[in-house]
């Protein structure tokens, strides 16, 4: 994926990178690599083209300060914020054109809960529209692309 141009991302919050998948089917892992490092997925349910399912078996850390110091590594980067699970499912529209949905399933650990759940579930939906956005692009740079049918 291209270097993001938004000033969070710029600022130290965990952006993707690029994907990678070992295996096939149900128990096949999945690597999804942020700016922070990798996220370890195992895959539940593989139902190409229209379902995939995963766990996170390991998280990389949210966010990296900002340090005169160099990199520290702050309590709250680790355990506070818990990726568990997500998928992409795909929905075939009118028109040949398909509905992708990708949907993360988090919990966190700060406090005061109500004022970071609002900004985890904002940074959670510009991560999912970088990663979107992206597959969007690919789908389109491909052309006609039965599989996405």
């Amino acid at each position: 994926m291209p270097e993001p141009q938004e000033w969070y991302f710029r600022a130290g919050v965990g952006y993707p990178s690029q994907t990678r998948i070992e295996g096939s089917g149900p128990g096949a892992a999945r690597y999804c690599d942020f700016s922070t490092g990798s996220f370890v997925e195992k895959v539940e349910v593989w139902d190409e083209p229209r379902l995939l399912r995963f766990q996170v078996t390991e998280s990389a850390a949210p966010m990296r300060e900002w340090s005169p110091y160099g990199e520290i590594v702050t309590k709250h980067l680790h355990g506070y914020f818990v990726s568990r699970e997500g998928q992409f499912q795909l929905t075939r529209l009118a028109n040949n054109h398909t509905l992708v949905d990708g949907t993360s399933w988090y919990q966190h650990g700060l406090w005061p809960a109500e004022y970071w759940r609002w900004w985890s579930d904002a940074i959670i939906h510009r991560i999912h529209t970088r990663v979107l956005t992206h597959i969007k692009t690919l789908a389109e740079e491909e052309g006609d692309c039965p599989e996405l049918r």
